[in-house]
């Protein structure tokens, strides 16, 4: 099993510098480069100080300065925000400059903050039915000589600009949870990113479960990929443990609050939770966190990623927006690659 980052510059307040920010994402993803990760992804959000992000592009192009090896992936582009010629050429270019280290990861997207703003009017059935058709689209761009009829895009004979660097393009993954959505990955010949977010283990075996179905109902289709994605935090001791609960869980509540879209925003910045807020949620607990994330000590996280390697994971994916100062992510992240990693070589 593979190891990679996924992380965002994260703003939470107005007091924090936005260029200060960038530079510590930076920073981490250097970390990453340095020890031996495979991969780092980072996605696309707009209008959300929670996650800057507004296009993964740009800032993949910029890690790639800064790091030798490390595969670079968008974890996620949102697919109804993009139109397939423009999606493929920017890819492509991408992958050109950055010597043919793009991973491209799709998904349809899940805040209503960014359809009302960027897509009036679009649910969460149609953005999906936009990705459907956008996927294929990409593929065929890249190929070359591609024209298009669909219920969203038309376009004459057309062929991406650039192509690729990589041969037949960068493997796409598509953001999975649903069968259907496994299924179509499959069928496309894309690998598969799911994300249990805090629902636990149970979910982890079932994410898995669906994978496997999928890829038994297309039997002549190559077993693609699969990445699991997942808070984690490498604690120093049992209080540290504790500590890192806590502040999972109050960022939990903050990316609820936000996939709500109920509270009132300003500056990009959500209406501040208060301690009652957090402490009344029905389901977000410390208790639950440090159960159903990947937070422990050292040999705490050893085993939990050797079960998820026996499922049959090919890559496991540390998130580390968490919304905790930059030291606490520095150290984590250090000893995720000093003391855990080093058991899976």
């Amino acid at each position: 099993m593979k190891f990679s980052l996924f992380a965002h510059m994260e703003r939470i307040s107005a007091d924090q510098d936005q260029k200060q920010l960038y530079d510590e994402f930076i920073q981490l993803c250097k970390i990453a480069d340095e020890g031996g990760m495979h991969a780092i992804w980072t996605g696309e959000h707009h209008g959300m100080n929670f996650t800057i992000a507004p296009n993964p592009f740009l800032n993949l192009i910029d890690v790639a300065r800064h790091t030798k090896n490390v595969r670079l992936g968008t974890g996620t582009v949102v697919a109804p925000f993009w139109h397939p010629i423009r999606l493929a050429g920017e890819a492509a270019m991408t992958d050109l400059i950055t010597d043919g280290r793009l991973d491209l990861g799709i998904a349809r997207g899940a805040y209503s903050f960014e359809y009302e703003r960027l897509m009036p009017g679009m649910d969460a059935w149609e953005a999906g039915q936009r990705m459907r058709e956008l996927i294929p689209a990409v593929q065929k761009l890249w190929a070359g000589d591609y024209a298009h009829e669909g219920e969203f895009f038309s376009f004459p004979k057309t062929t991406s600009a650039p192509q690729p660097l990589q041969k037949d393009g960068p493997p796409i993954w598509v953001a999975a949870r649903d069968p259907n959505s496994h299924e179509f990955a499959i069928s496309n010949g894309c690998n598969v990113q799911v994300t249990p977010l805090w629902n636990g283990d149970d979910e982890v075996h079932s994410l898995m479960t669906k994978f496997k179905d999928a890829c038994a109902k297309f039997p002549d289709v190559a077993r693609p990929k699969i990445m699991l994605l997942m808070h984690t935090y490498v604690a120093s001791d049992d209080a540290d443990v504790k500590q890192a609960a806590v502040e999972l869980n109050r960022f939990y509540n903050y990316f609820g609050a936000w996939f709500m879209n109920k509270r009132d925003i300003s500056q990009g910045l959500i209406d501040p939770l208060s301690d009652d807020d957090i402490a009344a949620h029905p389901f977000y607990t410390p208790e639950n966190m440090e159960r159903d994330l990947v937070i422990g000590t050292v040999d705490t996280v050893i085993d939990r990623l050797r079960s998820y390697a026996a499922l049959g994971y090919d890559e496991y994916s540390f998130w580390i927006d968490s919304s905790m100062p930059f030291e606490r992510k520095k150290a984590s992240l250090e000893r995720f690659i000093k003391d855990v990693m080093p058991a899976f070589q």
